[in-house]
């Protein structure tokens, strides 16, 4: 399996509707990719709380149809990073919802971040958290979605692995202070979970939080097959998807989990 992971810069002085333009020339230019993958809120920027209501759009909005265009014409799995969702309810909540489709343009998952980042500010109190692990069913392999701030939480993607995940994929929008968590954290989750790891930053700066970039791949056990740079580009490697059942009956450590612990005594 080829993947493509197109570490997109956000520029403020760049429009989403541009923005949007380039990210489609940019995954129609990875045909031959069998997955391909954008970053976390890449049309506004993961820092960009004032634009989060400004830009939200609905789940099949401007985004969702030039990335299900792009998709198909250049017959790739494209997981579209994530945007800022208004839902239909009355309410109109938002939520960082990220988009998969198939190579043929249809929607094939939509996830809603569940850990929002922020400590009581920005994301955490703008938008709505998700509820639902989803994972992506793919010829060979199965997909097991997550976003940025997720990567701090194993639980979430230990429900992802008993679901059948052995692919993770996370789109984010990292800041560059804290890079060396986001490639131990890839690294970790790669480990724990003897599943590949294809964690997809950005580049630039959002509203003034420079960005990590160095979106990373990494196989199940834990060694780091490809690692981009701190400015926009496309970083691809080839993946076996039979690396990640040879690893675990090589090492057969998920079965030794002990579930259902009782509560620490005080």
């Amino acid at each position: 399996m080829r993947a493509s992971l197109i570490q997109i810069a956000v520029d403020e002085g760049e429009s989403p509707v541009s923005r949007r333009q380039r990210a489609a020339a940019l995954v129609r230019a990875q045909a031959g990719a069998d997955l391909v993958v954008l970053p976390e809120l890449w049309t506004t920027g993961a820092f960009a709380y004032e634009d989060f209501g400004r830009e939200a759009e609905p789940l099949q909005g401007p985004t969702y149809e030039t990335m299900a265009a792009a998709a198909a014409d250049a017959g790739v799995w494209l997981h579209a990073g994530s945007i800022p969702e208004r839902a239909t309810s009355a309410d109109g909540t938002l939520y960082n919802t990220s988009l998969v489709f198939s190579p043929s343009g249809e929607l094939a998952a939509a996830y809603r971040k569940i850990h929002r980042f922020g400590f009581d500010q920005g994301e955490a109190v703008l938008m709505g958290a998700g509820r639902e692990p989803v994972t992506v069913p793919l010829p060979g392999t199965t997909l097991g979605l997550g976003t940025c701030y997720d990567l701090r939480f194993p639980e979430l993607f230990r429900a992802l692995v008993d679901a059948g995940a052995e692919v993770l994929v996370l789109p984010a929008g990292w800041p560059e202070r804290r890079r060396a968590h986001w490639t131990l954290l890839a690294r970790a989750r790669a480990v724990e979970n003897q599943a590949f790891v294809l964690a997809c930053g950005t580049a630039g700066t959002h509203a003034g939080v420079p960005q990590a970039g160095h979106s990373i791949v990494v196989d199940p056990w834990g060694e780091v097959l490809a690692e981009a740079g701190a400015g926009e580009g496309v970083l691809t490697v080839d993946l076996d998807p039979a690396k990640v059942a040879a690893t675990r009956e090589q090492f057969p450590a998920l079965k030794d989990r002990v579930l259902g612990l009782a509560t620490p005594r005080r």
